[in-house]
């Protein structure tokens, strides 16, 4: 009874000590405010896409491609579908389910403040630059856009990305509270999300699981 007691009394311990570790490492009110690569304020849901002219030498320096326009009367389905948010190189609207209508694409759910994202985004702006690669579009989240284009410009990464300013997408997505996350958004407006592996690390890890997402032919 003794020994149970002492077994009890150490896995408490450890508990407890999680608990401290985990409250430690949790982004309080005053940190979240302290400029670029922390996440909004707490209680928003998406990201905060602050005004043009606050974000015109960012985008300058940040050179990101344009977010694809969607066809002319394009309009798909699937869980995408109705969902517009703004595009971060330009605050364009983008329906990403009507831009891609009849294509598959990459998308990539990632924050400024996210390390796993910062070592992932380089595997995957060197897989958009193959020739036989699928699209890849960024979706920032949880985050400033202000930050996400600082991000991009030191990396150097200018896939097309958007803001999830109303955290829309994230919903559509039943996108899980960790990033990133990476999803493929198949021709008839269905989503797949790729979760082997949960990051990639090399533009051909992306193009492994790419292959293994799509559908024959």
């Amino acid at each position: 009874m003794r020994e149970w007691s002492r077994e009890i009394g150490s896995t408490l311990v450890v508990i407890a000590l999680a608990v401290v570790a985990v409250i430690a490492l949790w982004p309080r009110d005053d940190q979240v405010s302290a400029g670029p690569g922390t996440p909004p304020p707490a209680g928003a849901r998406g990201s905060v896409m602050e005004d043009d002219a606050a974000l015109a030498d960012l985008r300058q320096r940040a050179a990101l491609r344009s977010c694809p326009v969607a066809p002319e009367g394009a309009r798909a389905s699937g869980p995408l579908a109705g969902v517009v948010v703004p595009c971060l190189a330009d605050s364009r609207p983008v329906s990403l389910s009507d831009a891609f209508a009849g294509q598959a694409v990459l998308l990539n759910a990632w924050a400024s403040w996210c390390v796993p994202c910062r070592e992932e985004m380089p595997a995957l702006a060197e897989y958009a630059g193959r020739e036989d690669a699928i699209p890849v579009v960024g979706i920032n989240v949880q985050d400033r856009a202000s930050a996400a284009l600082e991000l991009m410009a030191e990396l150097g990464v200018r896939y097309p990305s958007v803001v999830d300013e109303n955290g829309r997408l994230q919903v559509a997505l039943k996108a899980p509270p960790v990033l990133p996350a990476n999803y493929l958004l198949l021709p008839d407006g269905s989503v797949q999300r790729i979760s082997d592996p949960l990051t990639f690390s090399t533009a051909d890890e992306v193009a492994d699981a790419v292959r293994r997402h799509l559908p024959v032919g």
